[in-house]
């Protein structure tokens, strides 16, 4: 057989099921292959949502999706989703051509270094130069890309290797659990728990990548410790518990870092320092931290934990919540006190009538709209900051946001994955019209499959994250406005259907129509980001009194 249709059967025996991408003359054996498989191709318009879609599927299954691309520009076009796949602990393979490599036929005719672009980015990158090594090179790179930290891998298949008979089979996979902590180092983490007055649970990203939920519910209602999440963790625990504090969404001066610089113990679920940190550890500070992980921490000058539970996150946190029950000499008084308030503080202006719509009242619509396990993909922007504090995550991985790369462009490939993976569920992408526009072509990818999915375009006619710190930091607003297409009649030309609101109160009621209806639908909405400079700046920075106290303790 050619070492194409070999590269297939083990892609096969790996359980792929899509492969995301844009084929060209370097993939035709590969592309010829897949013919005749199993594994359906997503053809995409463009390599980087190609390599959104297949990092989704990777952050959503545990099991690495794939894409594809040529060799040159189409290798190029990977590199900011191959990152996106690596900062955010994303399993996923990059699958790319080459020109033959034992004769060549076009001199340097489109040729760059392609793996020795890939290696910085990627856990693994290699170019196949025998077709009798695939069999092991699969299994490797599949191996490798779902070991902690998951990330991407890229392998480069030339087209004159794609070409050549080999007469090897895949390898077979084999199950792997991971162990658990020690009993001394469980033990020592019960120690620190109940010495501590104020202990804290910080769900982070790997605690949503590695299925801890039911674990992490168990230990909040077997202590009562009070917990919140870092954007990457939100939702890991239904976030309308009581004992929820919400988000990190701020880089400091928000609700949750005074709980945070009020806690004398921190028990760090999945830190990864990929994600913006929500805490910043000092020296000789009596505060300490629990580092809760499947590997070590990485160290800086803002994370050295003092101490460690490594190995397997859902059996750690069930064992310490099994030997952890409620200590005396916890005080939770003042987290009682700060839920209320923050609290109160989500609910502001979650009604306002003000048209554009303010980025509270939009949040509250969004949620109203939508079921409980309804998925939201939401791009880059200032809105991420709003959504990531006041929307309420009802369980794991329903809320897809980047904060480690945060890159723009994603939302629409991301939901478009996530569609895939979850048919049965709603699923909302929530864009800028900045980042709309940087992938926007997708919508006829999704009109094409045939899914059914709502695109949300936010639109201020201006890159609102940047121009809302330009005002912050001092500068004048310059540079950062654009004009935009009729975003209805655009949706239209690709074959879905488009709403524009036109008044406060229409979007709850559009969205639940859109999502019953079925097919693409791309709802404009004008929003007003005039609250963000006061209700992110300035009223943090006048909080409450009870606020004001305990962070001058």
């Amino acid at each position: 057989m050619r070492a194409s249709d070999l590269m297939v059967r083990a892609l096969e025996a790996e359980g792929v099921e899509y492969i995301f991408g844009i084929p060209g003359e370097e993939n035709l054996d590969f592309l010829d292959s897949l013919r005749n498989s199993s594994i359906r191709l997503i053809l995409t318009r463009h390599e980087q949502a190609a390599g959104f879609m297949a990092a989704t599927l990777g952050r959503l299954t545990g099991k690495p999706g794939v894409c594809l691309s040529t060799l040159g520009p189409g290798a190029t076009n990977f590199t900011t989703a191959v990152a996106y796949a690596l900062l955010g602990g994303m399993p996923c393979v990059f699958l790319t051509g080459q020109k033959p490599i034992r004769k060549s036929k076009q001199g340097r005719f489109q040729i760059i270094n392609v793996v020795a672009m890939m290696k910085p980015l990627t856990k693994f990158a290699v170019q196949i130069v025998d077709g009798n090594n695939i069999p092991y090179l699969i299994r490797e790179s599949f191996r490798i890309a779902q070991n902690e930290k998951p990330g991407p891998v890229h392998l480069e298949l030339p087209e004159d290797i794609a070409h050549e008979e080999v007469d090897r089979t895949p390898f077979s996979i084999t199950e792997v659990s991971p162990p658990g902590a020690s009993q001394t180092s469980l033990e020592r983490a019960l120690k620190m728990i109940r010495a501590a007055k104020r202990p804290i649970l910080l769900l982070a990203a790997g605690a949503n990548r590695n299925s801890t939920a039911s674990a992490a519910k168990a230990f909040v209602e077997k202590t009562g410790i009070f917990f919140c999440t870092t954007q990457m963790g939100k939702g890991v625990i239904d976030e309308r518990h009581p004992h929820c504090l919400g988000t990190t969404a701020l880089s400091a001066g928000d609700y949750l870092h005074t709980a945070l610089e009020q806690a004398d113990l921190i028990i760090n679920v999945g830190h990864d320092l990929s994600e913006k940190p929500p805490f910043f550890m000092k020296e000789n500070e009596s505060r300490q931290v629990i580092h809760m992980g499947f590997y070590q921490a990485e160290m800086d000058d803002v994370y050295f934990p003092h101490h460690e539970v490594i190995g397997c996150m859902t059996a750690n946190l069930y064992s310490l919540g099994a030997l952890c029950a409620h200590s005396p000499q916890w005080n939770f008084s003042l987290f009682h006190d700060l839920k209320k308030e923050i609290d109160c503080h989500l609910e502001k202006n979650a009604e306002d009538t003000r048209f554009p719509l303010v980025p509270q009242r939009l949040v509250h619509d969004v949620r109203a709209a939508l079921a409980d396990d309804a998925i939201i993909s939401l791009d880059n922007g200032v809105y991420k900051i709003w959504f990531a504090r006041n929307y309420r995550a009802h369980a794991p991985n329903t809320v897809l946001l980047d904060n480690a790369l945060a890159t723009m462009g994603a939302g629409l490939p991301v939901a478009i994955g996530a569609k895939l993976v979850h048919p049965e569920r709603q699923v909302v992408a929530l864009s800028g019209d900045g980042g709309f526009m940087m992938n926007s072509q997708e919508l006829e990818t999704a009109v094409r499959l045939g899914l059914d999915l709502v695109q949300i375009v936010l639109v201020d006619n201006a890159y609102g994250m940047i121009k809302w710190k330009q005002t912050d930091m001092g500068f004048k607003n310059w540079g950062l406005d654009f004009g935009n297409p009729d975003f209805v009649a655009y949706a239209e030309s690709y074959g879905a259907k488009g709403v524009r609101i036109g008044a406060c109160g229409e979007l709850t009621p559009t969205l639940k129509r859109c999502l019953a209806e079925g097919g693409v639908h791309l709802i404009v909405v004008p929003v007003d980001y005039s609250e963000n400079e006061k209700v992110l700046i300035h009223e943090l920075r006048n909080r409450s009194p009870l606020m004001k106290e305990n962070n001058n303790e």
